[in-house]
């Protein structure tokens, strides 16, 4: 697939210090938003506090009228707020959140001209262990593909790891949403699989340093199939069990990886 090899846009060094400015405007979004995720609070309430700080900072939303080319019927909201069972694209409202619940917030923001991507699955209280083994496996599975990342690697290799840690949990791995390289646009090539894919394939490609590419790795309790509501954004699991999501975006160096969405 030429889109996913020949299209990579490798970045410089002082590029990626510019996507790690950006890449920390995220982190504090999350943290802001965990800090505040506690029951009684909405989803709407969650996204102002997230805008406003990623405003005070300096950056600008990706996410409020996505797709751009798509005028009045973008995204209508500045983040992407996901509990229980929906798993990404939950549109932040009057959804309270509750003791027990698990809740995914997503967050992207451009800053100076370059951009950043992050993801974060919240426990709030006192929550069901499989739910907590969820996701912690998800947060696993985000953290072994962070740890295999070097030059020269395939992408298939990396993914076939990740499939197997979700597997040895019994967990389900959604296929049909993964993550993306990014830099100027929050959507470049390459597409990012969570899950084996043929080395050497059309989806496989080769890690080299200067590429960035957000890891999003998004699992369940039950089968890994999704349904959309009728929203036309909020992608759930069909059987409505609990799903998760952690995401970075990451730079490949020639040491290794760079994570570029922390504090």
């Amino acid at each position: 697939m030429k889109q996913n090899r020949d299209s990579i846009i490798l970045k410089k060094p002082d590029e990626i210090e510019a996507m790690r400015r950006a890449g920390r405007v995220v982190a504090a979004v999350l943290d802001r938003c965990e800090q505040a995720c506690r029951p009684g609070i909405t989803t709407r309430e969650l996204d102002d506090i997230a805008c406003e700080t990623f405003t005070s900072l300096g950056a600008t939303g990706l996410f409020f009228g996505y797709p751009d080319y798509a005028p009045g019927q973008g995204y209508p909201r500045h983040t992407c707020i996901s509990v229980n069972e929906e798993i990404v694209h939950g549109i932040p409202g009057d959804r309270i959140i509750r003791e027990g619940d698990v809740v995914s917030i997503d967050c992207g923001v451009r800053l100076k001209g370059w951009c950043g991507d992050g993801a974060r699955s919240i426990l709030v209280g006192e929550v069901h262990p499989e739910v907590r083994r969820l996701v912690e496996t998800t947060r696993r599975c985000l953290d072994a593909a962070v740890e295999a990342i070097r030059p020269g690697a395939r992408w298939s290799e990396i993914a076939a790891g990740l499939e197997q840690i979700a597997d040895s949990q019994r967990l389900g791995i959604i296929r049909e949403y993964v993550g993306h390289g990014i830099g100027q646009s929050m959507h470049e090539p390459p597409k990012v699989p969570n899950y084996r894919i043929t080395p050497g394939g059309r989806e496989d490609f080769v890690l080299r340093p200067g590429l960035v590419i957000a890891i999003e790795p998004m699992l369940t309790l039950g089968t890994g199939q999704t349904l959309t509501l009728r929203d036309g954004w909020t992608v759930v699991t069909q059987d409505r069990k609990a799903a998760a999501h952690q995401e970075h975006t990451v730079a490949v160096t020639a040491r290794g990886a760079d994570i570029l969405t922390l504090p």
